[in-house]
């Protein structure tokens, strides 16, 4: 099954495209809850092409927010932004709607690791490195190296190089060969995007209606913690349940005589009760957290 078709999903192929390309994808909506597990179940059950491509498409702001962070590497944006997008594109492809997780969450992962690849691959791994320290250090080196020169020309002193190496847990020969690769001037990353103005097609992305990032995980850390304790709570036993949902979780929270004289038990036994069942559920909720993963690097 064919999700990249071209003539149903907005394509970048160069500069000039970007920003037609971000005010198109501004036009398509974020789904919610329910419309995305309909259409990632239509997807995965039925092969469902057009619900595959809907899908693309209520992500690909959240792809061009990603893409954004890694444009001090001197590349191509509109590169950049499609090599998220095939990030994209094999998350929905191996995505489950049933592990309780929204598809943002679990996309950030691919798209940053194809575009991380493709910077890595860009930049020429024999100046770069391979080992996973090495990588860290390419990645955080800029923006450790600005926090601590923020008003200094130059290469780093001897104690930044120390900070850094300590920071990231690597030598500080490797701190100062990398910054040697990455800011010497036959390989800058300031290169700009636009020799005019750079800010009009980045604002498309990070006005306050396309605070993807930022939106996308506020949103989808209330939707987890919705699905952890909806899951929870089927562990608890039905008066279990009555009396934590009547002393936690009404408007009017009733008293422990109120339930005592309802359930024909002392006060004391209501207490014993709610914090039984509170227990339950915080543990309840650490087992079920720590048996949905994200697929790791």
């Amino acid at each position: 099954m064919n999700i990249e078709n071209k003539n149903l999903l907005p394509v970048i192929t160069s500069e000039n495209d970007i920003y037609p390309y971000l005010k198109k994808i501004n036009q398509f909506p974020m789904l919610t809850d329910e419309e995305e597990k309909k259409l990632a179940i239509d997807w995965l059950k039925n092969g469902n092409t057009k619900a595959a491509q809907k899908l693309v498409t209520s992500h690909l702001r959240l792809v061009a927010k990603i893409a954004m962070g890694y444009r001090g590497y001197g590349l191509p944006l509109f590169d950049l932004i499609s090599e998220g997008n095939l990030g994209l594109i094999q998350a929905i492809r191996k995505f489950d709607p049933d592990k309780g997780f929204r598809l943002a969450t679990y996309a950030i992962w691919w798209i940053r690791a194809s575009i991380q690849e493709y910077v890595l691959h860009s930049w020429s791994l024999v100046k770069i490195g391979t080992t996973a320290a090495q990588k860290k250090l390419f990645f955080n080196l800029r923006r450790l190296r600005n926090q601590l020169k923020k008003y200094e020309e130059g290469y780093l002193t001897n104690d930044q190089i120390k900070s850094i190496s300590q920071d990231l847990g690597v030598t500080e020969d490797e701190v100062k060969q990398m910054e040697g690769r990455v800011f010497n001037q036959d390989f800058s990353l300031n290169t700009p995007l636009n020799d005019e103005n750079d800010s009009e097609w980045i604002d498309q992305v990070e006005d306050d209606k396309i605070d993807v990032v930022t939106r996308v995980e506020e949103r989808d850390e209330l939707d987890k913690r919705k699905a952890l304790y909806n899951q929870a709570v089927k562990k608890l036993e039905p008066r279990e349940l009555e009396i934590l949902t009547a002393r936690r979780l009404d408007e009017e929270p009733k008293t422990l005589e109120d339930l005592s004289q309802k359930y024909s038990i002392s006060r004391e036994r209501v207490r014993q009760i709610e914090n039984k069942a509170i227990k339950k559920l915080q543990e309840e909720i650490k087992l079920i957290s720590e048996t949905k993963l994200l697929p790791k690097n």
